[in-house]
Formats: C-alpha cells, structure tokens, sequence
C-alpha cells in the first residue's frame, strides 16, 4: 500500500509543479477541484460499499454456526487471532468490517480516484479541444477500476456466503 501512496503522491507533486510552472491558476483552486470531483464521484464509495455488503453476508450467514459451536476459519475474526478458533462477538466482527471498508475507501478508492482526476486534468490542460474524450476515457477508467476493485474484494465473501446458506439448510439450520 505504501508504494500506491508513494506513487499517487509523486503523480501529484508533478501535476502541481507543471501547474505553477505555467502560470495557471493558483493550486488551491486544483486542490479544491480535485477533492469535489473525487468527493462526489460514485465510484470513489463503490468499492468499499460493496466489499461491505459482500463481508457482512459472509458474517451473517456464519453466526448460526457460531451458535452451533463451530469455529471461525479466518483469523482475523477470531478471539486467539488464530485460525479455526472461538470467533470474535458478532458487534467486534461488525466493527471489523466497517473499520475494513473505511480502510478500502481511504487507502484504494480515494487514492485512484485522485490520481485518475488529477492525470484528466492535466491531459485536459494539454489537450483543450479533446476535452470530451478525456472526460470519456477517465470515467470509463474509473468505473473499469471500481469494478474491478469491487470484484476484487467482495468474490469470495460472496461464495462463502452461499456455502453457508446452503450448508445452513442441508444441516437443517435454517
């Protein structure tokens, strides 16, 4: 992750010195374009929206068999930190979740974007009579990112609640 970091923070640093070096408007003006563009873009909270729905149904769907004595298989949702093991309460494994989707949101989504939106606005500053199809492919980047990023992170949440919703129903659970 810090390479990401590392990586947004140079793309940045050349945007704003190439935007002072051609004496175009002051950077508080590209900063705050930038955050309002990223602040109300969709594709900044899908990513993390998703992986929250998809880890709360893998969540949900395996504390009928906490209650039945089964043991959590992933480490981080479980009271030893170890794998296979007495689970953590339904409210931590929760807070887990919501901290873990913050952290998507934060850490991914908030950083591509503003690198995404950042690179647009240069090219747009490069290329004024393309500004249509800079806008274009930047949006259809975001949102191929975004799905990606979504798929990425909720695919196997989602298998596993659908293991426990069968599992659940052949034990007689449900």
């Amino acid at each position: 992750m810090g390479r990401v970091l590392c990586v947004a923070f140079a793309v940045l640093t050349l945007l704003w010195t190439s935007s002072v070096s051609a004496q175009e408007p002051p950077a508080a003006s590209f900063v705050s374009d930038l955050v309002k563009s990223v602040v109300f873009d969709p594709t900044t909270y899908a990513p993390a929206i998703v992986a929250y729905g998809a880890t709360r149904l893998d969540w949900e769907s395996s504390q009928v068999f906490f209650q039945h004595g089964f043991a959590e298989h992933n480490a981080r949702y479980t009271v030893s930190g170890i794998g296979d093991s007495v689970a953590i309460s339904h409210r931590a494994g929760n807070l887990r979740i919501a901290a873990d989707s913050l952290a998507v949101l934060l850490k991914l989504s908030v950083v591509h974007n503003v690198t995404e939106r950042a690179v647009e606005r240069v090219l747009i500053r490069r290329y004024p009579n393309h500004q249509k199809l800079v806008r274009v492919v930047g949006l259809v980047e975001r949102i191929v990112g975004t799905s990606y990023l979504s798929i990425t992170l909720s695919a196997k949440h989602v298998r596993q609640w659908q293991q426990n919703e069968r599992l659940a129903r052949q034990l007689g659970y449900k």
